[in-house]
């Protein structure tokens, strides 16, 4: 990992600088899979699914009798965590349902917001190695209480041709309502533009390579609504001379795994502490089995050693991160001048994983530094907020000059006409 003692401004620079990708490159190839998905749908799915993941498949579409097996062949003691998971994860997003409001904002003038939800959602889940079942709690949760109709899931099937039993038994227990064998960036175009078999969807959520997350971009201009512009995941940890060394390894280590292009940043006031992490780094990555792309994710993150609590909190806010772990003293005083975080995790015991998993908060967040401006994924995401107004004549009368003088005042003669006629009916 890359050290930094007291950072200078152009340091911080550096710091919080992502690690680049060939954007152009990326898009290119998207592109091709995906104008290739629009003219030959399902048999370019299925080209694509033995040119990638190496399986030669005859249907997309997981059978009710996979779904069935899928159950008898997960461990009793997975299945029960699974439903504990998505019990918490339920009962988090249930508390933010939207109630509806009514306002009269003048006499005759009654403004109402109605919460609907979005009627075809399309979930990506990934495969590969490391198959994130808990992605489809965190995805078609939240989905089945804001009420969407149409839940699809598609995810890249083994080399069996089949889908990680854990994925179907949480797509059952999460309320999906049909699974697609289709991934990468042939399954964001299938959900955008619909195929035969799988049909088009308003809005695609979840996490991918960065393949999958270009070609959501790229959908994204095209009509489809996606979650949030993403990139690797990342966590930051913020902690003081009271932190255990062995936890903070244990939470960068968690997020390195991820993948070779995550990152992990660990700030703090204790130059002891930043010793002993080190040491602890290198003792527990030893035993990992995905130790090799752990290492290289390590390769792009820094350690940051800096004078005040201030100083953490000025240089966490300024990297935005995905994750934002903190190990101090005070941690419930320092989280209260965090502003750019997609989740926080408060004190030592509020690892990384907890909210990954089974806390009942989401783990679909805002990377790249794009927790300046984005949520993470909750109830809201999957809904819609329509807004309506009615007019009494009272309502017209109270209104409609500052209206006419309005839109004169913009030249838009129609608009005031509009209101001058009704004004004229109720005189």
């Amino acid at each position: 990992m890359h050290l930094f003692r007291y950072p200078t401004p152009d340091q911080i620079g550096t710091i919080i600088r992502r690690p680049q990708l060939d954007h152009q490159q990326l898009f290119t190839t998207c592109n091709a899979i995906i104008d290739d998905v629009r003219l030959r749908g399902d048999q370019a799915v299925i080209d694509c699914e033995e040119r990638f993941d190496h399986v030669r498949l005859t249907s997309l579409a997981v059978s009710d009798d996979e779904f069935k097996a899928a159950e008898q062949l997960l461990p009793d003691s997975l299945k029960e965590a699974i439903r504990l998971a998505h019990h918490n994860i339920h009962t988090f997003h249930q508390a933010q349902s939207f109630h509806d409001i009514t306002v009269e904002t003048q006499p005759g003038i009654t403004c109402s917001q109605r919460s609907v939800p979005i009627q075809s959602v399309g979930l990506y889940v990934p495969g590969g190695t490391a198959p994130l079942f808990s992605t489809v709690l965190m995805l078609a949760t939240p989905a089945r209480i804001a009420g969407c109709p149409h839940i699809i899931l598609c995810t890249p099937p083994d080399a069996g041709g089949h889908v990680h039993p854990a994925i179907l038994y949480a797509a059952s227990i999460a309320g999906v309502t049909a699974v697609f064998k289709a991934g990468g960036v042939q399954a964001i175009a299938a959900m955008a533009l619909g195929t035969p078999t799988i049909p088009r969807v308003h809005k695609i959520f979840g996490p991918g390579n960065q393949y999958v997350m270009a070609a959501k971009q790229i959908v994204s201009l095209d009509g489809v609504a996606i979650d949030m512009p993403a990139g690797p995941s990342e966590v930051c940890v913020i902690a003081d001379d009271t932190a255990r060394p062995d936890f903070i390894a244990a939470d960068l280590l968690s997020q390195a795994e991820h993948g070779p292009d995550s990152q992990v940043l660990l700030i703090t006031t204790s130059p002891s502490l930043l010793d002993t992490v080190q040491h602890q780094l290198d003792h527990q990555i030893a035993v990992l089995p995905r130790r090799d792309i752990a290492a290289r994710a390590l390769e792009r993150s820094s350690l940051v050693l800096v004078d005040t609590v201030s100083d953490m909190v000025d240089l966490a806010n300024d990297y935005a991160p995905e994750h934002l772990i903190i190990q101090t003293a005070n941690y419930e005083q320092v989280a209260r001048r965090i502003v750019n975080a997609g989740s926080v995790f408060l004190g030592p015991y509020a690892c990384e994983s907890a909210g990954d998993y089974a806390s009942g908060t989401n783990h679909t967040l805002p990377t790249n530094g794009h927790a300046t401006a984005y949520s993470g994924v909750n109830l809201d995401s999957f809904c819609r907020k329509i807004t309506y107004q009615h007019l009494t004549p009272r309502g017209v009368r109270a209104i409609g000059p500052a209206v006419e003088t309005m839109a004169r005042a913009e030249h838009l003669d129609a608009h005031a006409n509009a209101m001058t006629i009704r004004m004229k009916a109720v005189e």
